[in-house]
């Protein structure tokens, strides 16, 4: 009697534990007021995240480097661009990160609609002149014009910012939800495995939910354009800082020259982590139990036993969610000649 009085109060415990921190993903994110959803608008955000013509070799298209078909990055350790071109950080995931209040490894862009804006013009990406050379190809293309016209209805709606803002809504269409973890939070019990469960405990006993919180796993919800960071590594001389190149990249200072922001990061979701191999900004860890290994000891200074790295990855395969099926749209052709100058 005495163990199970003690099994049951440790039960209740752990129930009202994890009921006020463990949260299920929504199965819609922000909107923003400026970007109402329709479906118009969803399709032709869907069709140009997939025109390699935004390109200016027309080679290089978003899914290129966020394969929707998959986890939605490129499993490379960087991404590559127009010209065989290799950029200088992995490409995040695209999958749910609608959720995250601002963009890039280093948060430097406050909005989806601004991210879609930069890898286009970016010479190492995609490599377009400016976003008028861009919106020109677009329109040379017949098919594209009834497209802006029926997503944004203006006499003039082919323009750069209508572009970005279709992609930005379709990319708000990419939630994984009902994972086994959203079940179990939802109330199914039986949705996490013993070693899952043992996992997820060891995941908020060790502190891993001091950044890794909220629904999404990438911090408290934040007014968008106002970013969650943390410092990488935040224990410095780890055998793991030069082993993985930790320190070679700065981070947002990147972005702003702040000496402040050095080796700052936007905290990235762990939603469908287990798919997203290799791991970090420079995709230098090629495994799931490593990462966790490393984020152990570079964040919170502790080393894992082999049990305790298993049990953790076990609950991170919990977070991989449901994939919506994405067909491949049929792109606006053009008769007799080709877009594509390079």
């Amino acid at each position: 009697m005495n163990l199970y009085k003690a099994v049951l109060v440790l039960s209740i415990a752990s129930s009202s534990v994890y009921a006020g921190q463990w949260q299920a993903l929504p199965d819609t994110p922000p909107i923003p007021a400026d970007n109402p959803q329709t479906l118009e608008k969803v399709e032709l955000g869907k069709i140009l995240f997939f025109d390699p013509r935004l390109s200016s070799t027309g080679t290089v298209s978003c899914n290129s480097c966020h394969n929707v078909m998959e986890a939605g990055d490129d499993s490379r350790p960087v991404s590559m661009g127009v010209k065989g071109q290799k950029g200088g950080r992995s490409a995040p995931t695209v999958w749910n990160s609608a959720f995250l209040s601002v963009q890039f490894w280093d948060g430097r862009a406050p909005t989806l609609e601004a991210q879609a804006k930069g890898p286009v013009t970016n010479p190492i990406e995609m490599g377009m002149k400016d976003w008028d050379t861009t919106m020109a190809r677009l329109k040379s293309i017949p098919g594209y014009a009834p497209l802006f016209k029926a997503a944004f209805g203006e006499d003039n709606p082919m323009t750069a910012d209508n572009a970005v803002k279709a992609i930005a809504a379709y990319e708000r269409t990419l939630i994984t939800s009902n994972s086994p973890f959203d079940r179990y939070v939802k109330g199914e019990k039986t949705a996490l495995s013993s070693q899952q469960i043992k996992g997820m405990n060891a995941f908020a006993n060790l502190g891993c939910t001091a950044c890794h919180s909220g629904a999404n796993f990438s911090g408290p919800t934040m007014p968008m354009g106002t970013g969650w960071f943390m410092k990488f590594p935040t224990y410095a001389g780890s055998q793991y800082e030069s082993k993985y190149r930790l320190t070679e990249d700065q981070g947002r200072y990147e972005a702003t020259k702040n000496p402040a922001d050095k080796h700052m990061w936007r905290v990235p979701t762990l939603r469908n982590v287990a798919l997203t191999a290799p791991y970090f900004h420079n995709g230098a860890v090629k495994t799931l139990d490593e990462a966790v290994r490393v984020m152990a000891k570079t964040q919170l200074n502790k080393d894992l036993s082999d049990e305790e790295v298993q049990n953790i990855v076990a609950f991170l395969n919990a977070l991989t969610g449901n994939f919506p099926a994405q067909l491949m749209p049929r792109l606006p052709g053009i008769s007799g000649k080709s877009v594509i100058s390079e």
